[in-house]
């Protein structure tokens, strides 16, 4: 199956053509190849360059300084000399990545470039996790079929899954979990002889980059694969059967990076079934895979699926904080938590977990979700590095000094993690512009002080070349797509209103008397959930000085301030407007912003190549659309609980 190469095609540099470009590169490995390998296709694409090796007076000299940051590179260019030293052969392919990266962006001739620049990662873990099923699909996947799997087989599409690790290096990525969270069925038997051979494939492939292989794992492995009678963490025979598939998988898979677990949450079993501790659960697999190097990524989204919509005091979002925060410092190094960036479910807007800064003495990961499951599902534009810069920024109040959220996931066994948007479309991501954030995650993941803006200057000039029209144009679109979406859906940081299940278009009730605990109150006076101590108190599982801020309203901030209180729809914003206007207000404004993003969309279609910009057309002529019905549907909602109509007399249905 054809597909594109995003930000890879390296789109020639005009007026920069040269003949010849020559490397000097010390021996070394795969990765190393690998790299001298992106040279010479990036500089072919960009300046016509045939890349001749020599050993004295180069043009490009490529070098190993143990001096440097294993992951990290030096990049130093003037007068037509270029070196690139990395502390490793990653840091290496890392700075050619960069120097392709850099002559892009100055779109200069190779004599005119000017560098010295200096770059290490701020994070050890910079994963993707796949949601991807082994037969083929891929939950809350918007970009077609799995390129990893179908009909319960491993697929080994060699370029594809080569241009996917190209793809991962060139923004700093070293890690990805092939399959998803909820392992079931035949993806329970991949860590089984039954898979090893094509999984030892991938690992070439991705090593070679510098990209480790995880997997997810069944914790009732034990049962459907063992034949016990019980997952108990501390069972005797459940360690010893653990330690042994460790060490068989390792055996087979040599430096497999590790697990990747959801327990105790959606249905699947975990130490809760048998009155243990999450810390008994993931230390009894971090005791089993500790021997040969392995790595036990826990994730933290356990909560009760089984919530009465009657009952007011349980909180699905104080559940994550209830279950780990007393256990701080007692898991395993070679455990790291993984805790969703905010309390709910990856929401258009919603406040930094707790947990995030509260675990002192653990190590954790922040996750992330670039699959838009409830940003627009890759139909609506919506890119999410904006949103992401303000969580990493934001200060936790749980250090002294510097407790941001970028701070906390610093060092060693921590990082951070994005559930993936991309699959086996033409495009690899359904919505060109939604690769925008898979290319901005890992930047974001390698430097989390990147602005957010240079990162899509960066994207767009990568992946459509120097096209001044379609750089200003989509750069305006994507900096303005996360708040118009925003606007005309959930509102001041409430949440959901989706229809069920899919998660996709609007439905105000669709969650509200489920079992799910995602409600919003909304009664003919008022709307929002009551989290101060008056409520269910979820504000004080933060820092004192952030817990105050959000219980009182003179302090919490607008644009969450549905998700800490139940107010009026008379209430007053800090903004001046009431709530309902607010809501009125924003609903309108969304869909005016979406059907002018299909007007500039459509303006370019003389400087885009056809099938791109038909892509385009069709997605943004959809959320123009929808976004209508996203509006109308609010609006009309809100106008009937409460009889009072818009202050502009714009049309509300009734």
């Amino acid at each position: 199956m054809a597909y594109t190469k995003c930000w890879l095609a390296y789109p020639a540099i005009s007026g920069a053509a040269c003949d010849q470009l020559t490397v000097c590169a010390p021996a070394g490995g795969e990765i190393l190849a690998n790299a001298k390998a992106e040279l010479a296709t990036g500089l072919a694409g960009l300046y016509g360059a045939r890349l001749a090796e020599t050993a004295e007076q180069a043009d490009i000299t490529l070098a190993v300084d143990p001096a440097l940051h294993a992951e990290g590179y030096r990049l130093t260019a003037a007068r037509g000399r270029c070196t690139v030293a990395g502390g490793s052969e990653v840091g290496v392919l890392y700075g050619v990545f960069a120097l392709l990266r850099a002559l892009q962006t100055a779109g200069c001739p190779w004599q005119e470039l000017q560098l010295d620049q200096t770059a290490a990662p701020a994070n050890v873990l910079r994963m993707l996790n796949h949601w991807d099923n082994m037969d083929g699909s891929i939950e809350r996947g918007y970009s077609g079929d799995s390129f990893f799997f179908k009909d319960n087989q491993v697929l080994v599409e060699e370029d594809r899954l080569h241009d996917y690790a190209r793809m991962l290096a060139s923004v700093g990525i070293n890690g990805i979990v092939i399959n998803n969270v909820n392992v079931k069925n035949a993806a329970s038997w991949l860590i089984t002889d039954r898979y090893f051979e094509p999984l030892r494939r991938y690992q070439q492939i991705l090593g070679g980059y510098g990209v480790k292989l995880y997997l997810s794992i069944n914790f009732a492995a034990p049962i459907e694969l063992g034949g016990m009678d019980t997952c108990d963490p501390c069972d005797p025979a459940v360690a010893a059967w653990w330690k042994e598939k460790a060490a068989d998988v390792w055996a087979n898979l040599p430096g497999l990076g590790g697990f990747l677990v959801k327990a105790d949450s959606e249905g699947r079993p975990g130490p809760f079934t048998y009155g243990r501790t999450q810390a008994d659960g993931a230390n009894m697999l971090a005791d089993a895979v500790a021997p040969v190097g392995g790595h036990i990524i826990w994730r933290c989204f356990v909560y009760n699926c089984q919530q009465d919509w009657r009952d007011s005091k349980t909180d699905r979002a104080c559940a994550g904080y209830d279950a780990f925060m007393p256990l701080d410092g007692q898991f395993r190094d070679n455990v790291t938590l993984q805790i969703k960036n905010g309390p709910m479910d990856f929401q258009v807007r919603e406040p930094v977990s707790p947990l995030i800064g509260g675990l002192q003495h653990t190590h954790i990961m922040v996750e992330f979700q670039i699959a838009q499951e409830y940003t627009g599902q890759q139909r609506h534009v919506c890119y999410l590095m904006p949103w992401f810069r303000q969580i990493l920024d934001f200060d936790m109040k749980t250090r002294p000094q510097d407790s941001t959220v970028a701070a906390l996931i610093r060092g060693a066994g921590n990082g951070m993690a994005a559930v993936t948007n991309t699959g086996n479309d033409e495009n690899w991501t359904g919505h060109d512009l939604a690769a925008a954030n898979l290319y901005g995650f890992g930047r974001l993941s390698y430097d989390p002080g990147l602005d957010p803006s240079v990162i899509a200057d960066e994207w767009l000039r990568l992946t459509f070349g120097n096209n001044e029209p379609v750089e200003t144009t989509l750069h305006r679109i994507l900096m303005q797509s996360w708040p118009t979406y925003e606007k005309y859906t959930a509102p001041l940081g409430v949440g959901w209103m989706v229809n069920p299940n899919y998660h996709y278009g609007p439905n105000v009730d669709g969650y509200e008397y489920s079992r799910w605990g995602c409600y919003h109150r909304a009664s003919f006076d008022g709307i929002g959930i009551d989290r101060t101590p008056t409520g269910s108190d979820y504000c004080h599982q933060y820092a004192p000085e952030l817990a105050d801020m959000y219980a009182n309203l003179d302090t919490c901030p607008d644009d969450v301030v549905l998700f800490f209180h139940h107010l009026p729809y008379q209430y007053v914003l800090h903004s001046g407007k009431t709530v309902l206007q607010h809501i009125y207000d924003t609903h309108f404004e969304g869909a005016e912003d979406a059907a002018r993003f299909y007007e500039q969309v459509v303006a370019l279609k003389p400087y885009l190549d056809p099938a791109v910009y038909a892509r385009l057309e069709a997605r943004f002529a959809h959320q123009k659309e929808h976004a209508c019905e996203w509006r109308d549907v609010i609006n009309t909602y809100f106008y009937r609980k409460t009889g009072i109509p818009d202050a502009h007399g714009r049309t509300i249905y009734p």
